[in-house]
């Protein structure tokens, strides 16, 4: 056991994970949730999610050792302001949004000295949301990354390290900035394409009396999985890291363009070795463990 107490805030797919992952795990003595939605607590007691559900935010977090924000990155700095006051001292405060400097910028000030607000990402997921969509396994052989908000307490930071290891992913450190410009590349600007993409087959339905979605072909399918994800969620990480997104949306358009011109001018050297390069990339990624070759990624075992 880690925390004697832990409180996940938001009842959604990363927390019900974390309150299955941290189960298996016994990380906690006692685990307690809190979601706005009256339906999502509901649901999650009638799952048997976490041992208690509480009906405020005042409850939820009192004695806590641990609490983990796991809502939209725009709500977390009016949710901080609202459980500052009844953070017990010594306690770590964390959360699990995808973006880190506007975080740390609207929950950092109403931090109480004296409880450790350590922010943190796990780099998991699946396109599912609600307290059903939790599994413990959602974290094996996955990142999550610890973005300490300054100078942070070690023992504190030991402590939520270990936590994360637990519930079986690996570790790294990073500052706020160098992780929302990674965020932008690697997960950010491909939602935001995808979501594109699902707009102009949505255009074209309209024309070709739905034939873009009858005959979906597998690339299409597995390009768009992820604009199924939350839209409250990823409406909040583009508002919030909009500089490094938009950056990285440049140098996409830029790289399109290129393509585009050797489409044009039957350039195949171009291609090919732009797609070799690219594959590479692709096989890399598979050989890290952070995904899989087997028919459809595996995603056919992805809990519905």
């Amino acid at each position: 056991m880690i925390y004697e107490r832990i409180t996940l805030i938001g009842l959604g797919l990363i927390a019900s994970s974390i309150i299955r992952a941290a189960e298996r795990g016994g990380l906690a003595g006692e685990i307690r949730g809190y979601d706005l939605s009256n339906e999502a607590r509901a649901t999650a007691r009638e799952i048997g999610l976490g041992d208690v559900i509480c009906d405020s935010l005042e409850e939820a977090v009192t004695d806590a050792d641990l609490v983990i924000l796991a809502v939209p990155v725009g709500a977390m700095g009016g949710l901080a302001e609202r459980i500052g006051p009844h953070l017990k001292p010594g306690a770590v405060l964390s959360d699990v949004g995808s973006v880190k400097g506007s975080v740390v910028a609207s929950v950092g000030p109403h931090v109480p000295e004296g409880v450790h607000f350590i922010p943190a990402h796990p780099l998991a997921g699946t396109e599912h949301s609600g307290p059903r969509a939790g599994f413990a396994e959602l974290f094996d052989n996955r990142w999550c990354l610890i973005v300490p908000a300054g100078e942070t307490d070690p023992q504190a930071l030991v402590g939520l390290r270990a936590f994360w290891e637990g519930m079986g992913a690996h570790v790294d450190e990073m500052d706020p900035e160098h992780h929302d410009l990674v965020l932008a590349v690697t997960s950010h600007t491909p939602h935001l394409i995808a979501y594109t993409m699902v707009g102009v087959a949505d255009d074209l339905r309209r024309v070709t009396d739905s034939e873009v979605i009858k005959y979906s072909a597998a690339g299409f399918r597995d390009f768009t999985r992820i604009a199924a994800s939350d839209p409250t969620m990823w409406r909040d990480v583009f508002l919030s890291n909009k500089q490094a997104t938009l950056e990285i949306l440049q140098r996409f358009t830029e790289e399109l363009f290129r393509l585009q011109r050797a489409i044009r001018q039957d350039d195949g050297d171009l291609l090919h070795d732009y797609f070799t390069r690219t594959r590479a990339i692709r096989r890399n990624i598979i050989e890290a463990g952070q995904d899989t070759d087997a028919p459809d990624f595996g995603r056919g075992a992805v809990r519905k």
